[in-house]
Parts: C-alpha cells; structure tokens; sequence
C-alpha cells in the first residue's frame, strides 16, 4: 500500500497522465507553446463542479493563461473551454470591490462603501443578538460554494438549525436515494469502469457537470466499441455521440427503469449470488396488515435481520456466513407470518403495470425498444462476464480467486433528480444495477472513496431542541434520519426549520431545501426570522423558481413599514442579480486569490482507485478590498466567541481560512486535508497537524491522491482489506459490509406512523401523503404539477440544461464564454414547429400556470415532440453582472425560471405544497408544464418579463466598450 502516490502511477489507463498538454512541434517555425509566465503555479479550477487541475501562467504578477495539469488524478490534462476562460471570470468587470451598505430601498442597488471593520462590526452586532436570544432567527444558506464542511460547523457552533447549501435546488434525490439504497450515489459518490464497462447508460446528465472526466471516459468506452445508450429528452452534448438515444418523455425515467426490471425478473435474468450476498433480498419481512411491526424486517434478540435458511429450515441471521437462504416463499416464525423482500420485489414488479406495453405510449417510447434494451442488459450482464486474476477476502473471511465483471455501467445525474418523484426514480435506478450485479464490480458502476457508507450513512440531524441561546447544536444540522422520532418537527408535528426539511414535508431532506427559504421567511412560515445570510446563492435570480414573487417578497414589508424580511447578509464576488437586495454585502474574492478546500469531509476528488482531495491557494493577490469569505466567517465566529473558533482566552483559535485548513481537527487526528499528515508531514489520513501541509499539497500540483492496493478498489461494500483501509481513513467507523437496501426498513416506518403507529405521528393532513410516497419499494408516480394542471391547457413539458460551456451564474458574464452563447433560444421540435407554424428566430410566448416569459424559437429534431428546452443561465437582468445596457442575455436572453413555480397549484384540500419531491424536498423544476404561442405582429422583439435596470455599485466602474486582454502576448512573440 502506497505511502503517497508517484505521479502518473494511477492504476488505469485512461487515469494516467497524458504525456504534454502542450501541441508538437510542427516544424514550421510557429512557436505554438510560448513561455508566456514569470511563473506557473498549480491549482484547482473552480469555473464547474468538476474541479480539475489547472496551471496559472503568471507574469507580472498577473494571470496571463490557464492550461490543465497534466498529473492531475480528475482530468490529467485535459481542460474544457470554461476552464481556460478562467481568466475572464478572474478579470470580469463584475467584481466587487469593497464592503457595501444598503442606503436606498432593498433592491434600489443603493450603497455606500464602508470599511471591513465597520461591516464586521455590524454583522457581529446583529449576529451577537441573535446567538443570545434566539439562535435560529439566522437562516445561513449557501450555494455552489465547496466549502460545507466549514460553513455547516459554522453553523452548528452558533446554534442556528437553519443551515443548508445548494443541494436541495440541486442533487439531494440523487444523493438521498443511493446513500439510502447502496451507501453511495452517482456523480461526486461514484463512477463508471470506463476501462472494463461493454454497455453503458446515461440517464439525465446535462455537460456542465463532471465534463472533463465524462468526456475522457467516453472517449475510452467508444474506442473500444461498448455501446452508448443515452436517456434523455434533449439530444445535445453527451447525448449526441451515443450509440443509440432514447428520447423518453420527462418524468417518466422511472417507470422506463421498472418495464426494463419487469422484463429481468420475467426472464429470470437477475444476479441470484450478488443478491445474496451483498444485499438484503434475503431477509424477511413481517406480513401482518394493521400491525405496529407490519413491512419491518424480522429481527432477533440482538437486533439483527434474519433470513430463512433453506438447508437449516430455521431463520438466522442475514450475517451468518453459512446462511443459504430462501429468496421466495412465505413463512410463520413464532406465530408472525414472514416473506422475504425478494418475494415482495418479485410480487410488485412482475405485475403487469410494470410490462413494456403498458407503459409505452407514457414514456413516449416502443414497448419493443423497452424489451430490446432489457435483453440487451442482460446479455451483455450475464454472457459477456468476465474475470480478473485478482483475488480477494470478504468480510465474512470468505477467499475469492478472482473478482468477477459484469461489464454493465449506469450513470444519472439532475435530469433524473430535479422531478417530484425523482426520488423513487433514482432508488429505481440503483435497483437495476444491484439486480444485474454491477455495482463496484468490474465493468459495473464503482464507489469513489469515501463511500460506500452504511445505508443510510449517520449522523443524524441535529437542532430537535430548535436551538438554544449560546450554545452549539448536539451535532451538525444536516444528516439523516431514519424514523420518525429523528424528524426536526415539535410536539404538534410542526417544522422546526425555516426550510421545513426533516418535517412531515420533506422527511428525508439531507440537503435542507435552499429554494424554499425566502418564502417561508416571509410568511413567517413556521415562524419569523431576524437574518438571512447567503453565499454564492444566487436567490434573486437563477436560483429561485418564480423570480418575480421572490424579488417582491424579498423587499415586502409589513403594515409599520419593516422588511418582512429584516435583514440579509449577502456574500459573492460578483455584482449579481441578488446583490441589490442585501443590506450587507461582503465581497469575495475569485478562486485565483484565495484558499480553498476540495476535502474528504466534504466533496472531494477521489477517483474508484483511490481517495483524493485538493486545494486552491492564492495565486495572484486581490487588487479590490475584498476577502475570501471562508474566512471572513472564520473571524465572525472568532469575533462571536463561537466555541472552536476561540481558544480557552478568547482570543481566535484561527488566523484565516488556511490556518483552519492545516489545524482544524473534525475528529482526532482528522481533519480537512487527508495528505501529508503529521508534523513531518509522512502520514496520510489520519495524523497530527502538519505546519507544511499547504506547501507540500502546492509541491504536489495541488492535490493528493493515494492509490489503492489492487484487490481493494472492487467490492469495497464487503471487501474486508478496503474497510479495514476506510476505517484507518476515518470513511467507516468499523470493518464490516455495507449492505445495499433494496427494501427500504426507514421509509416503511414512516408508513406505520401514517398508519397510527409509534409515539411520533404525523399531523392527519399529512398521513395520506406519507403513506403514499415513503414506499419501502421503489415504484413510479406521475410528477405532482401534471396531475394538478389542465394538461390540455399546458400540454409540453418544458426543461432547461447547461451548455458545457458555462455553469450556474457565473459563466454568462466571462466576455469569452459569452462569444459561444450571448442569447439563449427554446428548442422545438420540428414537427411541433410546423404544428404551430412557427419559423426560426419567432418569438413566442411560454406560458404557464405560474407566469409568462418570452424568447425566440430554434427548431430542432434531437428533442422529444412534446418537450421544449432551452438553456439555462444565459438570460441576465439589464444592469447586472456589469454588462452593458444593450446586451443580448438581458434583451433578448431569457430565463425559464420566470414560469416555474416554488409551490404546486392547490390540491383537492385546498393546500399549496412547496414544488418538491415529497420525501426529500428537491426542487421539482423538470415538472414545469407550458403552451407556446406565437407572438402577435408588433410586439416587440425583446424578451419578457423585463425588470428595471440595475445601477451599477458604487466603485465599480462601467463595463468596458471593449475587451481587448490578449493583447500581451504579442509582446511575448516580439522577444
């Protein structure tokens, strides 16, 4: 086992180093790789998710190029376009510069410069207040920012419940669902065997996402001839180099995913061994409807699940090593009758519901194509299977000559997610990869470290007490519950948080919901707040649904004239649609000035070979009175006298973000970078503080990355030398198997509390809603908005995705990014064109229950007939992110998210829940139904709604005429 990896010894092919980033040689005396920096240093990029290793070329102490690493594990050289236009983001005329203090009405843009003294003093004031009397009156919500390893310690140190980032907006179905299901999840959890994989699906994954490493890897499956299937509405991007694409209906990837498992269990084409050994197919359920133990596992005296053993004829534990089980039949143990979860599968998805015909004409799909694809899996599954030489030791001390390949590999990402039943389709998902025995197998989708975890994984939420004058929460405000007793609701079953996550609402919301704060905030709904702080949240704007009402209920006051909301703190480095609405503005710094953390605790860069994590550090100093807000909260918390953020004589327990990074300590020996630990820096892992951690993660290009013995890196659910590895690694607290949860034990207890079982009960209102959608099974249900709305009315689905050319916000104001995408247009299919007598460049109208927006028209084919698209993110309100009057992303770019909605239509109660999935809370902006209408002759041809134009801060010099960096290097060629 490798101390610290040689650069370029990662096991795989395609996770080798590429030999040089630069062109050859062409022997025509053009010099295609100048040396054009003083100096080159090596750092993250931070322009997507993705997160890969970039060279800064510097000179004269400012950036003059940015080109990928070469040996870094995530990308190995390869870099997109949004990575090298870095270098606008960096020099963008949006920049703030200085501290801001709102002097004119909340969302005027009025402010007066004021000094960081000044602004942390007001900020401690108000936060000081608050900590005293009434911690969770601070609602802290953060967006993309990478850093919720800190920003949730902050938060949990202060008192507040009332924290989450950006990933109930975002991801949490996905996250929820395989954490729940198989102790890991796709995206930042997981990956594909690019090297081994023979057929490979991709459900619902935009290219702005993870774009380097997708990229390379499908470069490496289409070279070696494995078959590509796409599922996908939108033919764009990734989808349109796969082999075959299926263009299903939005919303319905579920029910797809079932037909296709309806046709294995038929066929009898599932992974009897796998399902045995590594899952909990085996173990019995109770069958005894009206009972209190009715759908929960029978277990024995020590708590553990049993299974019916064939050969014995007696149940034992699922953990016996001699266990032969039954996996159908039906059994009274003790007078309890008893099936096992297997059976219960079986019974459901062989139901004729399920079967390709009847599902076809929903999906928008051939029920021959369902079979087709089905048959395929499994082909491919079970005839193709493979063996490498590499032996292994289970943790039952079972020795494997060899590791086994079923080279079948899934991948699913906001697509699948962002609907109201994506929860249950991403369960659905996980379930088809466990039934065909492809999960950390070779060929088959693997866990990145540090997962897999127990399913689901711990802690649980903290903040049940709401939260307690000067003092700290029990733990940390996100986690994961697992019966009702660990829900934040009170005695009358009342949401404890402003988001409403962890209630009856959302049971399972381990993200927090960001998209529902500002409401509730303003309704004062399930109570009033003092503060709400934000970072890189763009809530005014692209990270709301329904951007008008939010706007108003961001500047509402009450009858005396007071904001509804009293006060926001508001943190960005940019002038953002959101700034004008802050009464405090804290000014950040770019990625290239500041520190950074891309840490195991938090979202790190770890490959299926190994564990990885990375940093950013300053590569040019800030030329603006700004400060990176990491550590900013660092000295709010020292100036609080949070505890932890002081030491035992008040004084600050750090000096600034960096310091935190080398000496904080989440438990001992372990802290936010796992590389060169100790104080001479020659453990990894665990180990004491390491004063030259920084220096060697910067000798190093930026990162760490430990590659994992051979036999280790498959079967890490049940492989006993990789958990006795994660458990040295502080991944797991005790070597023993993660065992994936086809039936979901947690979810049937909040069904029993439906039922009136347990001490802990959910309101009358919401018991029909609970029983229905906390399924232990993975089943299908329409999306919430369809079954409320007038779909004659609103008869096309309506989607937006990312180019993978920017992401979120940030990208449509670099001046580069911008040459490739200044205007966005929705996508029609050209038959529904023609329906409509619509034209290229028409301007339409899109309606919906929710509002209007307006935007011009592009046909297309590689779109389902009855869906329009378009891209998200480019449509800009006039006068932010310092762009000039006449631009096209705020005259003729237009932002979907003017139609979509934060609550759902009215059911028949006459309730409005919020737009979310109802186990999780994910905001459901896929279901969003609309009609196109052609405008009429001499409406203008400028999109709509249209706001007023925002003034520019103060300090912050107008946009530029013209863009003219580059110029430098001609110098460099002149020498």
């Amino acid at each position: 086992m490798s101390q610290h990896p040689v650069r370029g010894a990662n096991s795989a092919p395609s996770q080798q180093s590429l030999r040089s980033p630069h062109a050859p040689d062409e022997g025509d005396g053009v010099e295609t790789s100048p040396v054009i920096g003083d100096s080159v240093a090596k750092t993250t990029c931070y322009m997507c998710a993705c997160r890969c290793g970039i060279e800064v070329h510097v000179r004269d102490g400012e950036i003059r190029y940015i080109n990928g690493n070469k040996d870094h594990p995530v990308n190995r050289g390869v870099l997109c376009g949004k990575g090298s236009a870095g270098i606008m983001q960096h020099y963008s005329p949006a920049r703030l510069r200085k501290p801001l203090l709102r002097t004119g009405p909340r969302g005027s843009g009025q402010f007066r410069e004021i000094e960081w003294e000044e602004a942390l003093s007001i900020a401690t004031e108000r936060l000081g207040h608050i900590r005293r009397t009434d911690p969770k009156k601070l609602a802290f919500f953060t967006g993309r920012d990478q850093s919720q390893s800190l920003t949730g310690w902050w938060a949990s140190k202060f008192g507040t419940p009332n924290f989450a980032a950006h990933g109930g907006f975002c991801s949490v179905n996905m996250a929820t669902a395989g954490l729940y299901t198989v102790g890991g999840a796709f995206w930042e959890f997981g990956e594909p065997d690019w090297e081994n994989a023979k057929y490979f699906m991709l459900f619902g994954v935009a290219e702005d996402h993870d774009s380097n490493p997708i990229k390379i890897g499908l470069g490496r499956l289409k070279a070696r001839g494995a078959k590509f299937v796409s599922v996908n509405p939108c033919r764009t991007g990734y989808n349109a180099i796969a082999d075959e694409w299926v263009g299903i209906r939005p919303g319905t990837d579920g029910l797809f995913v079932l037909a296709i498992i309806h046709e294995l269990l038929r066929a009898g084409r599932v992974d009897i061994d796998y399902l045995v050994r590594f899952t909990n197919a085996p173990v019995l359920v109770v069958k005894k409807p009206g009972d209190a133990q009715d759908g929960l596992f029978l277990r024995d005296e020590q708590g553990r699940p049993l299974a019916w053993d064939r050969e014995r004829g007696v149940p034992v534990p699922l953990d016996d090593p001699q266990l032969v089980p039954a996996l159908t039949g039906a059994f009274e143990i003790d007078g309890t009758p008893c099936v096992p979860v297997f059976q219960l599968l079986a019974e459901r998805y062989l139901d004729p519901s399920y079967a390709p015909e009847a599902v076809a004409e929903r999906c928008g799909l051939p029920a021959q194509d369902i079979c087709r694809i089905a048959a395929e899996l499994a082909h491919v599954a079970f005839e193709e299977a493979f063996e490498l030489p590499v032996p292994w030791t289970d943790t039952a001390g079972r020795h494997h000559a060899t590791m086994r390949g079923r080279p079948v590999a899934m991948h699913a990402m906001r697509g699948i997610s962002a609907h109201s039943n994506g929860f249950q389709t991403c369960r659905a998902i996980h379930l088809l990869q466990v039934l065909l025995g492809t999960v950390d197998v070779p060929g088959g989708w693997r866990f990145k470290p540090p997962f897999p975890k127990s399913a689901p994984p711990g802690p649980k939420p903290a903040g049940k007490d709401g939260g307690k004058p000067m003092t700290p929460l029990a733990g940390m405000p996100l986690g994961f519950v697992t019966a009702p007793e660990d829900l934040l609701v009170d005695e009358a079953g009342r949401p404890i948080r402003i988001d409403k996550a962890y209630s009856w609402e959302a049971p399972l919301a381990s993200h927090g919901m960001m998209h529902t704060v500002i409401r509730n905030a303003w309704k004062g709904d399930p109570y009033p707040i003092d503060t709400l702080m934000m970072y890189m949240a763009n809530m005014a704007w692209n990270s709301s649904m329904n951007t008008a009402e939010t706007m108003t209920m961001l500047t509402d006051t009450d009858g005396e004239g007071n904001y509804r909301i009293p006060f926001i703190i508001y943190s960005d480095a940019y002038f953002s649609e959101t700034v004008p609405f802050a009464d405090l503005v804290l000014p950040d710094t770019t990625y290239l000035e500041r520190h950074d953390c891309i840490s195991l605790l938090d979202r790190p860069i770890s490959h299926a070979d190994g564990p990885g994590d990375a940093i950013r550090h300053p590569v040019v100093q800030p030329d603006r009175d700004v400060r990176p807000f990491q550590s900013v909260l660092i000295e709010l918390g020292a100036r609080l006298g949070l505890p932890g953020f002081v030491k035992e004589d008040g004084s600050p327990a750090y000096r600034d973000y960096a310091d935190y990074i080398v000496n904080h300590e989440r438990t001992p020996g372990i802290g936010p970078l796992a590389g060169w630990r100790g104080s001479a820096g020659d453990t990894f892992g665990r180990g004491a503080s390491n004063p030259s951690q920084l220096d060697r993660y910067i000798a190093n290009g930026g990162f760490w990355h430990h590659t994992l013995d051979v036999d280790q890196r498959y079967y890490k659910m049940a492989n006993r030398s990789y958990l006795a590895f994660a458990q040295t690694m502080g991944f797991v607290p005790k070597v023993e198997p993660v065992v994936f949860q086809l039936y979901s034990e947690p979810l049937q207890r909040f069904r029993l509390a439906a039922r009136g079982h347990g001490a802990v009960q959910p309101p009358e209102s919401e018991r029909a809603r609970i029983e229905a959608h906390m399924d232990p099974l993975p089943y299908w249900y329409p999306p919430f908005e369809e079954t409320l709305i007038d779909t004659a009315r609103y008869p096309l689905h309506a989607l937006t995705q990312r180019p993978m050319h920017m992401y979120h916000s940030w990208g449509s104001q670099n001046a580069w990014l911008r040459q490739i995408t200044s205007q966005n247009r929705l996508f029609v299919h050209r038959d529904l064109g023609a329906e409509l007598g619509l034209a290229d460049d028409d301007w339409v109208w899109i309606e919906s229950v929710n509002g209007r927006v307006k935007g011009q028209v592009r046909l297309v084919e590689g779109v389902e007939r009855n869906t329009v698209w378009t891209w998200n993110a480019i449509g800009k309100r006039r006068g932010s992110w310092a762009l000039k009057d006449d631009a096209a992303e705020s005259n003729r770019g237009f932002l979907l998210n003017h139609a979509i909605g934060d609550l759902l239509p009215a059911d028949a109660s006459g309730k409005r829940y919020s737009n979310s999935d109802p186990v999780t809370g994910q905001a459901a902006w896929f279901d969003l139904r609309v009609r196109i209408t052609r405008c009429a002759e001499g409406e203008a041809a400028q999109t709509e709604p249209r706001f007023a134009a925002l003034p520019l801060p103060p300090g912050m010099p107008p946009a530029p005429e013209k863009s003219s960096f580059g110029r430098q290097f001609r110098k460099v060629f002149a020498r």
